[in-house]
């Protein structure tokens, strides 16, 4: 049995993640078995540049903080490993990162995750790293509201341009 100081200390370190857990809108559960120290180290930049948060995480730890939620299922993949990419506002780029290292990175693998409170399977990890980025999304968005004005814009030039061609053959 642990003494008192260890089991306060682990309790509070439970409460921090499950806090960290609830304040995050996606996370990602990877098995980082083999990785190097360089890789992991040009890993964590990415990650860190991108928002994310990423942490080597004891899966009992994990297991209490997760007790009691919608993340309960996640509970299956906590063996061996475990490290935590957690965004607080991007739901693409911690899936984005990690499953393209996963694909370069053989022992590299992706365990589970969760969106808004609710824990998602590979699958949608997967197809969550297929989305292009939030800038890239926006700069559609902006490129398609942009379009009927551009060409607006174009016809009324041309029916200008025509005019002032039309006057200058009048005179």
């Amino acid at each position: 049995m642990p003494n008192a100081k260890v089991l306060e200390e682990k309790k509070a370190i439970v409460a921090s993640l499950a806090e960290k857990l609830q304040n995050s809108v996606a996370g990602v559960v990877v098995d980082y078995t083999g990785t190097s120290v360089s890789d992991d180290t040009a890993l964590r930049k990415e990650l860190r540049e991108a928002g994310v948060e990423y942490f080597v995480v004891k899966n009992t730890l994990l297991r209490r903080a997760i007790e009691g939620t919608n993340l309960e299922s996640i509970n299956e993949v906590l063996e061996g490993t475990t490290a935590l990419a957690i965004s607080k506002d991007d739901y693409v780029s911690a899936a984005r990162i990690l499953c393209k290292f996963a694909e370069s990175h053989e022992s590299f693998k992706v365990k589970a995750g969760y969106l808004d409170g609710e824990a998602i399977d590979i699958e949608k990890i997967e197809s969550l790293a297929k989305l292009p980025s939030r800038e890239v999304l926006l700069a559609t968005v902006v490129g398609a509201f942009q379009a009927p004005i551009a060409s607006f814009a174009r016809a009324v030039q041309a029916i200008v341009d025509k005019n002032e061609g039309g006057e200058a053959a009048a005179e």
